[in-house]
């Protein structure tokens, strides 16, 4: 069957009828979304799903409606594209109340999907509205740390929510919203991780996978990794074609080389990082490679996030860990003396060595789940399988 158009622009599923969607709207959310879809159709390899999503989500089994992490974009730059999402948000709904999915799944991308959800809803075609699609959420919006009176509007527009960390399912106690703690997707068996740590490998430098934030760190970085005068190389991993081009705008010098995330499947070994906050600097410290935080974006930006934002520590795994297992070094205080300085530390020093090793043993416990229940499995036993 020939791929037919509708005519608000998204396509119609290929095989006449699709059983989920899959809205995941950045790059780490199509990462997760594809791993967890890939473990979905080795049980149920007869599932029809389409997606927003990006390449990942595509080569894991879903007819991409969507590239949705090519616009990928946070803070006062949303403001710029807030046309662009409301019209994409009107097209899902409509495409998925003329497609009708037994399920869709959201993944992270709170900003977006729960706009979509509440869409649903108000259109009927949602269950919890008396319609035929399930809305479930996979990876829950931090409430923990900002707005958390959204769990409230979640009950009414969602029928589930698969949590990644152990302290989730709590923060909705208060609701009637059914919350399963389905373990993090990077401690799964058969999750090949994009970097590992080796003494002897290079230091690695990773601004972000975002255009905004990664123009700001990035110069940082590389001074940073100048002024630690190690005679190690550097490697950047970078996301996308789109960071690809800002990183070659800084000018790094010969001996950093640019690799692309995930590139050839092969993980990047690493003795040391100085990492933005995010789902990278996760990878890291979950395979041990002592380094240093960092963020900076512009001035507005991180003014509202101050007064929105409630949380000791702006890294996941230092806030699982209740401790800095990677230093922060956030706005003002992310100067390339003071990265430079973390970084001489985490090449010489063995007890930082051992610490960080004995943090990545805990964090590999706290995030795994209590029953082998998985997120594919979450979501199949949703869709009746």
């Amino acid at each position: 069957m020939t791929n037919l158009v509708i005519s608000d622009g998204l396509a119609a599923p290929i095989n006449g009828s699709v059983d989920l969607l899959i809205v995941a709207g950045e790059h780490s959310g199509d990462e997760h979304a594809a791993n967890m879809l890939r473990a979905l159709l080795r049980k149920n390899p007869g599932l029809k799903v389409c997606a927003l999503g990006g390449p990942r989500l595509a080569g894991a089994g879903a007819q991409l409606l969507v590239d949705l992490t090519a616009n990928s974009t946070m803070g006062f730059a949303v403001l710029s594209k807030i046309s662009y999402y409301r019209a994409l948000i009107a097209k899902v709904v409509r495409w998925v109340g003329t497609h009708r999915p037994k399920a869709v799944c959201f993944v992270d991308s709170s900003g977006l999907n729960l706009r979509i959800a509440k869409g649903l809803f108000e259109q009927g075609f949602s269950a919890k509205a008396g319609g035929k699609t399930k809305a479930l959420y996979y990876i829950s919006p931090q409430i923990w740390a900002s707005r958390a009176g959204r769990r409230f509007e979640m009950v009414k527009h969602l029928d589930g929510l698969a949590a990644i960390f152990p302290f989730e399912p709590a923060v909705y106690a208060d609701t009637t919203l059914p919350v399963e703690f389905v373990g993090h997707p990077f401690v799964s068996p058969d999750y090949v991780a994009p970097v590992k740590f080796d003494a002897n490998g290079p230091v690695l430098l990773l601004p972000g996978s975002r255009r905004q934030v990664v123009a700001k760190i990035f110069p940082v970085l590389l001074k940073a990794f100048e002024q630690s005068r190690t005679t190690r190389n550097a490697v950047v991993l970078y996301p996308s074609d789109e960071i690809l081009a800002t990183l070659q705008s800084a000018n790094p010098p010969k001996n950093i080389s640019l690799r692309r995330t995930g590139e050839a499947g092969v993980p990047v070994a690493a003795s040391a990082v100085l990492t933005a906050s995010g789902t990278m600097s996760m990878h890291c410290a979950l395979a041990g490679i002592p380094g240093a935080l960092t963020y900076k974006t512009d001035a507005l930006t991180y003014l509202l996030g101050r007064l929105l934002v409630k949380v000791e520590h702006i890294g996941i795994a230092n806030l699982l860990l209740k401790a800095p297992m990677y230093p922060e070094f956030i706005q003002g205080a992310a100067t390339a003396t003071a990265l430079a300085a973390q970084l001489r530390e985490c090449l010489d020093s063995p007890q930082r060595l051992a610490q960080t090793k004995a943090y990545a043993t805990q964090l590999h416990a706290l995030l795994r789940a209590p029953s082998q229940s998985t997120a594919a499995d979450w979501v199949g036993g949703h869709l009746g399988l």
